[in-house]
């Protein structure tokens, strides 16, 4: 089995360089592909310099789904892998990949992090929906029979988070099967960076609510879901509000935008709903355009 690795990037040249080291040590047959776009750290310069990498593409938007529709194009294995910048392969990981695929349609694994105080790792997570299976997937770790993508027409480019999830829906919609394998294990290492990422609630809202009435409707499962996850959340940053982690005002705000994401997301799964009634239902997806790439080096 001939596999293609995809890496998309985006200014993390260094995370990039040791996710690279560990492909060529443990997945030295493998096509590797990295899509890069828009960085402005040296990325494409020390990607060059490098004699392991297969293809390099160079795209012009931030989107990850765009950067992984954009490795697909050219990939040229009967399997595509996708990769995180930011995570190395261990050992066992190529051959569980591709013993995986030999009963599955998609195999992922899990994501090792090295703390100070030892390991985290995490456990498959599986949902029943609307008469449908539904096997979560990382898609900074995952590989798919390139028969299953081309089924799939790829990742939703609307979606600019929730891509992974997205797809893992409409896996379910025909039956495919997704593995869970142990082996398939990736590691992160532990950065400590000072900084605390902010949520965008918006966009949580709005990915959550296009998935799930792009692909069921509107049903009462869909309605029961949605809201279920802005109580939870709702709750959550009101004992933030109380233990002085946060303050009313941007209780109110967050509010505001997770009503504004479901209202959007909504409207825009129920036309996206409509303009793809096949199985894929994707009207965003690979096939839709071909102006992703701005350069393309290859040296295969």
């Amino acid at each position: 089995m001939h596999v293609s690795v995809v890496v998309p990037t985006l200014n993390g040249r260094d995370q990039l360089a040791a996710s690279l080291d560990s492909l060529a040590a443990y997945a030295p047959d493998a096509e590797v592909i990295v899509v890069n776009g828009p960085s402005a750290d040296g990325t494409t310069g020390m990607v060059r310099e490098r004699d392991d990498v297969d293809v390099l593409v160079e795209i012009s938007a931030r989107t990850l789904n765009v950067a992984r529709n954009a490795g697909v194009e050219v990939a040229d294995g009967d399997a595509v892998a996708f990769l995180g910048q930011d995570l190395v392969v261990e050992e066992s990981w190529f051959d569980a990949l591709r013993t995986g695929l030999e009963d599955a349609h998609v195999v992922t694994g899990p994501t090792h992090q090295t703390l100070q105080g030892g390991m985290t790792t995490e456990e498959a997570e599986e949902r029943d929906i609307a008469n449908r299976h539904v096997t979560y997937f990382n898609g900074r770790n995952v590989a798919f029979r390139r028969r299953t993508l081309h089924d799939l027409d790829g990742f939703d480019e609307y979606l600019e988070t929730g891509g992974a999830r997205d797809a893992a829906h409409r896996l379910g919609g025909f039956d495919a099967d997704v593995s869970w394998t142990p082996e398939m294990c990736v590691r992160r290492e532990y950065e400590a960076d000072g900084g605390v990422q902010q949520r965008d609630w918006r966009w949580k809202y709005r990915a959550l609510a296009y998935r799930l009435v792009k692909n069921y409707g509107l049903r009462p499962t869909v309605v029961h879901r949605t809201l279920a996850h802005a109580v939870g959340d709702a709750a959550s940053a009101a004992r933030d509000v109380l233990g002085g982690e946060g303050t009313p005002t941007g209780w109110f705000g967050n509010g505001r935008d997770v009503v504004g994401g479901i209202s959007t997301g909504t409207s825009d799964g129920l036309v996206a709903r409509a303009r793809d009634r096949d199985r894929s239902r994707n009207p965003h997806g690979l096939s839709k355009r071909a102006d992703r790439a701005v350069a393309r080096y290859d040296w295969r």
